[in-house]
């Protein structure tokens, strides 16, 4: 018996180590991150009414694309489009109830913890909840138009030289449950509490005031409690150079207020920064929307910059078949960003798609608390006019509810991999993974 259990550990040792040795020239020929890097391909085009925003990114990796404004004006309604992770169009959705007649338009920000998509909308300025699996939209948070602050005045205002309408950007959850969304025109970053309802100001700052160019992408650090702020340019001449844009940073404190405002890079002039994402290593990649940069720049964790991409601004030349133009957000997708470029200054139709920039490295995930998008609130028309405009509800992406991904599986609705990795440990051994920000904006 000993000398057969000795048999097979000798026979079990040269499995592995003949294993390893096959697999030494596969590792070998595995392409490094430098020789991956800012391969670009077209991931899908957009279809009318186009100029899209923000793809954002679901944890299943479905991807969800809304169209935004036209500078021209469009009576067409928004649309929110859906590709699995391959590219393949997997559903559609009317935006109902918008101000047909004025700037309108939708970007997928993020989603709640029930799987609802958290639609932002320009026209009229509110946020919306579409279950993607029912086609049901529900108005879940507004925002006011506010007067510029008068002298003295430190609340219950914009803290902007200009007077302009707001227009809801990016958002991220708090642990708690509130939605924080940045607001281009009016220098500020709203809170919407638990639950939804009329949004609060929870940050006003005069180094916001970027006018048309301003506070654009948010995303949160691993910590979940520092968030980092895009800023357009600094039109309004609070921060130094108007013409350049900015990175904040911002603490979100226990007590839910906001610490102090601090910079961690200042962009080159007229670059406009919009989107951003955060990876895994904690870099920082930000898509510069203005039609004089059209690139991604990629930033260490304190702001350094690092490499830009393509290296020769304004051309947008990235090698793939649809050159960036006006490139306004970035969304990681497995080792790649995915960035929307929305031509808005050009108009080109043929330009109106999702990029798959390769960047050699995954994103941070996503935080959505177990209390995002809780208890929403009157829906935004009634569910036979929201069949009516969507031709009943054409979505062939179920999407379905998750946990929270930052929290971990919950009962009843762990993702498929890690079900699958729990009954893999339990089997008996014997048996056994803008956007061109409106560069009007």
């Amino acid at each position: 018996m000993i000398r057969y259990l000795v048999r097979m550990r000798t026979r079990l040792w040269k499995a592995v180590l003949l294993l390893a040795a096959c697999s030494l020239p596969l590792l070998s020929a595995q392409p490094s991150r430098a020789q991956t890097a800012w391969t670009t391909t077209v991931f899908a085009m957009v279809p009318a009414p186009g100029y899209p925003a923000m793809a954002y990114v679901s944890p299943w990796n479905d991807v969800y694309e809304g169209t935004y404004d036209n500078p021209t004006g469009s009576s067409a309604p928004s649309q929110v489009f859906a590709w699995s992770a391959g590219g393949r169009a997997i559903g559609s959705w009317t935006v109902p109830g918008e101000n047909l007649s004025g700037p309108h338009g939708v970007q997928v920000a993020t989603r709640d913890a029930q799987g609802r998509l958290v639609l932002l909308e320009l026209g009229p300025p509110s946020a919306l909840l579409l279950d993607t699996r029912t086609g049901t939209f529900t108005r879940y948070a507004t925002f006011a138009d506010l007067a510029p602050c008068a002298s003295g005045q430190t609340s219950g205002c914009s803290p902007t030289v200009q007077d302009l309408a707001p227009e809801p950007d990016y958002a991220v959850w708090g642990a708690d449950g509130s939605l924080y969304v940045s607001d281009y025109q009016q220098g500020l970053i709203w809170r919407v509490p638990p639950g939804g309802g009329a949004a609060q100001v929870w940050l006003a700052d005069a180094r916001l005031d970027g006018e048309q160019f301003g506070t654009a992408g948010l995303a949160l650090t691993a910590d979940h409690r520092t968030m980092l702020i895009a800023q357009g340019s600094s039109a309004g001449g609070a921060a130094g150079d108007p013409s350049t844009g900015r990175l904040y940073a911002v603490s979100i404190k226990a007590d839910g207020t906001p610490g102090p405002l601090r910079q961690l890079w200042e962009s080159r002039p007229a670059d406009a920064p919009d989107g951003i994402a955060v990876a895994a290593s904690g870099d920082v990649y930000i898509a510069l929307v203005s039609p004089s940069a059209n690139q991604i720049v990629e930033l260490a964790p304190d702001g350094t910059e690092l490499t830009r991409y393509p290296s020769v601004p304004a051309a947008g030349e990235n090698g793939s078949a649809v050159p960036f133009d006006d490139p306004s957000s970035v969304r990681f997708l497995g080792t790649g960003i995915l960035v929307a470029n929305q031509s808005y200054v050009a108009g080109d139709a043929q330009h109106w798609a999702v990029l798959d920039v390769q960047v050699g490295e995954t994103g941070l995930a996503e935080y959505i608390p177990p209390a995002a998008g809780v208890a929403a609130v009157a829906p935004a028309v009634s569910p036979q006019a929201v069949a009516a405009s969507n031709g009943g509800a054409r979505n062939a992406a179920a999407t379905p509810a998750l946990p929270d991904t930052a929290a971990g599986a919950a009962s009843g609705g762990a993702p498929a991999v890690l079900l699958l990795l729990t009954l893999f440990l339990l089997l008996p051994a014997a048996t056994r993974h803008r956007r061109a920000r409106r560069v009007r904006r």
